[in-house]
């Protein structure tokens, strides 16, 4: 069921729902979560069912504010609250020690809690209204079966759960990638995913460097090897391999679709080619709905040209060699 998100009639809809244990839709300015209560591990395990999401890979509470969060959290660490102050709300998670009474199903059994603030307009109204019903804090992965490509408008939402998924439509999601991802559960911040905030950006709010995950991290949604994957099979090239590659393959009954900044040379007429932007924060924006538009066209393969190994492209080649990964 397709709700509009500038009817304040169905924002209340839509948080009676979730305070009624059922699933609900709703855009971040990241991609479109699928919410569930997250004091509620009956509704979190729902949660994880439609997805398809093993019980044990943990999924975001998304609150409010920090006063919210502080709600779930065993303790908050002095850098979750720089980070959370400086970058709040907006594309953040922290992870933080969880409170042992709260929110067990979201965070896959593990002692630490994923917590995030978003800043779409329709988030934030969904989770004050689910509040005054009693919800404390909405546990959301993105809505689309496990592992494949997260949504960012409500008719993907729709084409994967059909009507029977309550879906409050805000738009097309403004960034396009899922929020960073720092565990500051340790003593010291980790950054176990990029997005669209540079490590830069991360580090001058935290006060600190941020350090490379090892093996004792928590896990976090979305930081599987093979992840994001579209049907077809991703591959990414640079963009003299596909040049040559495109060179050599000529015409061919293979169905290929190719993502780069321009048209490789000797690309023949029948493969579905789309400019890749210049701009990482454009790119973020529209990467998962070319995947999609690519799978809708039925193609075979999709090329996509390798970003430029700077820092600012680093949420997007997460994402990329992720997809690629599956």
């Amino acid at each position: 069921m397709l709700l509009d998100a500038k009817d304040p009639a169905a924002i209340e809809r839509a948080a009676i729902a979730l305070s009624a244990g059922e699933l609900v839709a709703f855009p971040t300015e990241t991609v479109y979560g699928r919410g569930a209560r997250a004091d509620d591990d009956s509704a979190g395990a729902e949660n994880f069912a439609r997805e398809g999401r093993p019980s044990e890979h943990p999924l975001i509470v998304h609150v409010p504010d920090a006063d919210a969060a502080r709600e779930f959290a065993a303790h908050w660490p002095p850098v979750a609250a720089r980070l959370a102050d400086a970058l709040w709300p907006g594309p953040l998670t922290v992870i933080v020690p969880r409170l042992p009474r709260m929110a067990a199903a979201a965070a896959g059994g593990q002692d630490t809690i994923g917590l995030r603030a978003p800043s779409h307009p329709v988030a934030r109204a969904l989770l004050d209204a689910a509040r005054a019903h009693g919800v404390p804090g909405v546990a959301a992965p993105s809505a689309n079966r496990f592992g494949r490509i997260s949504p960012t408008r409500a008719e993907h939402v729709q084409g994967e759960f059909g009507d029977a998924m309550t879906v409050l439509d805000g738009g097309p999601c403004e960034v396009g990638i899922e929020s960073a991802i720092v565990d500051c559960s340790r003593g010291r911040p980790v950054l176990l995913r990029p997005g669209v905030l540079t490590r830069a950006q991360l580090e001058a709010a935290a006060g600190e460097p941020l350090h490379a995950p090892d093996d004792s991290a928590p896990r976090a949604s979305g930081t599987l090897a093979a992840h994001y994957a579209p049907r077809a099979k991703l591959r990414l090239m640079p963009m003299a391999m596909l040049d040559t590659a495109l060179e050599m393959l000529g015409e061919s009954p293979l169905k290929l679709a190719v993502y780069s900044m321009r048209p490789p040379r000797g690309m023949a007429a029948s493969v579905h080619h789309r400019v890749m932007p210049v701009a990482p924060q454009q790119v973020a924006q529209e990467l998962f709905s070319v995947l999609r538009a690519f799978d809708d066209e039925g193609v075979q393969l999709i090329w996509v040209e390798e970003p430029p190994a700077t820092p600012e492209w680093e949420g997007v080649a997460d994402r990329l060699r992720r997809a690629a990964a599956a």
